[in-house]
């Protein structure tokens, strides 16, 4: 039986951040020893995203949310990044990472 790919961080971001802040963040994670799912390492080609992500989210400890601007514009058109934060909220598991912004104005549910 094949074990699981277990991971201690979901990284969850915007598509778009940028400057490549994501690809950083998980760069400097994974140096430090962290096993990281990050959507563009770990989404191959031809797997469906849906699917990747939710494998990616059930397998991770905890999920690291890049809350950025970006980010924020994204949530109200119900986005990937959407779906990503109700089952890390609902698990229990969201830990937020803010830069170059404040969550509290935009979006008091992660404000919360």
């Amino acid at each position: 039986m094949e074990q699981p790919d277990l991971r201690d961080v979901f990284l969850c971001h915007a598509w778009g951040d940028p400057n490549g802040l994501a690809k950083d963040l998980h760069n400097l994670l994974v140096a430090a020893g962290v096993e990281v799912w990050f959507s563009e390492k770990d989404l191959g080609l031809g797997v469906p995203m849906m699917r990747a992500i939710d494998k990616g989210l059930a397998n991770s400890r905890i999920g690291l949310v890049l809350v950025t601007p970006a980010l924020l514009a994204r949530l109200p058109k119900e986005s990937v990044a959407d779906k990503e934060l109700s089952v890390l909220l609902a698990g229990n598991q969201l830990t937020p990472f803010v830069h170059n912004t404040t969550y509290a104005i935009s979006s008091p549910m992660l404000a919360s």
